[in-house]
């Protein structure tokens, strides 16, 4: 009888606890009291989205506020997710799956647009024509990022490595600042700051290959996406939402660009004219690219060498959502 009883309470204590999971799970999800969304200087599409407040609309009848975050390259997107300073992270392809590949539990559900937003730059007097010229001299890259990985795959194209110069890891608009100070002799730049180096000083892109930059990526924690997809979908038609009117305004686009960035017009439109929106789903073309760039960073020791970089990317690229609101 004895057993029969302890049989019967740790059913019943059994069923409790799945119980109280389960209420804690939905409570969870219904106490999702506010999101938080990163923009970008290098996604206009986000900073259209922020502008018109249109995300904010689209949670106000959900009772969900919405929380700014600005994200000054894909590094700190990318830690900003990490911490749980935001839901939703901005960033290079490439730069997501070097984090993915570190065990940063993160998924890529939306391509804001196809850039080529990285190139190599000297100053408008320097002899700096071609790759090759960079062996033994300071470069200007923001480790992690697309400009960063630009730069390795193109060294690795001619036979050179990181080991042949010296790369100086600054931020985006501080590497730009060091090529104009000569702190540096050539910087692997990123828009807009790039554009802007180019109207102002007379910079020169001296190595530009769009196919190297990979996509522009919305990227959103695991543990977000799966406790709450419907909020995931809703992020991305409002997304949705800015592309379009960005394809249909790149006037306005510019303008609110170069007001967020405190840049020149000029310089806005000139970044701008540098992005393809018009491919928001994540797929093949992305898995191809990234797989391309996984292997060079394996080969440079920035991806482990027991990484399978195929299944990383395979894990990374997330295209269902896309697909259930834009198909």
């Amino acid at each position: 009888m004895r057993k029969w009883i302890a049989f019967l309470l740790l059913v019943i204590g059994t069923t409790l606890l799945m119980t109280a999971c389960s209420s804690g799970e939905g409570k969870e999800k219904a106490e999702l009291k506010k999101v938080v969304l990163d923009y970008a200087y290098y996604s206009p599409t986000s900073l259209a989205l922020k502008e018109f407040g249109w995300a904010e609309e689209a949670f106000e009848e959900q009772g969900i506020e919405v929380e700014w975050v600005l994200s000054h390259g894909s590094n700190k997107a990318l830690e900003f997710l990490n911490s749980k300073s935001v839901d939703f992270g901005s960033t290079a392809g490439a730069a997501a799956l070097i984090a993915k590949s570190n065990g940063s539990p993160i998924e890529s559900v939306y391509i804001y647009s196809k850039p080529e937003w990285t190139a190599l730059v000297a100053t408008e007097d320097s002899d700096i024509t071609a790759i090759q010229q960079l062996k033994g001299k300071k470069v200007a890259a923001t480790l992690g990022t697309d400009p960063y990985i630009f730069l390795l795959r193109s060294l690795q194209e001619v036979g050179l490595s990181s080991n042949d110069l010296e790369i100086v890891n600054l931020q985006h608009s501080d590497g730009a600042n060091a090529l104009l100070t000569g702190q540096v002799e050539a910087w692997a730049g990123l828009d807009p700051h790039m554009a802007k180096v180019e109207v102002d000083s007379g910079a020169k892109l001296f190595l530009r290959d769009h196919e190297k930059n990979t996509y522009g990526t919305l990227n959103v924690r695991s543990d977000f996406a799966e406790q709450h997809p419907e909020v995931v979908e809703t992020v991305i038609e409002v997304y949705e939402k800015a592309r379009k009117w960005v394809i249909e305004n790149p006037d306005e686009a510019a303008d609110i660009l170069a007001k967020e960035a405190e840049m020149p017009l000029e310089v806005a439109q000139k970044s701008l004219e540098r992005n393809d929106f018009s491919d928001p789903i994540p797929g093949e073309k992305q898995i191809e690219a990234l797989t391309a760039a996984g292997e060079v960073l394996q080969s440079e020791n920035v991806i482990k060498g027991n990484v399978d970089v195929p299944e990383i990317v395979e894990e990374l690229i997330n295209d269902q959502f896309a697909k259930n609101v834009i198909e």
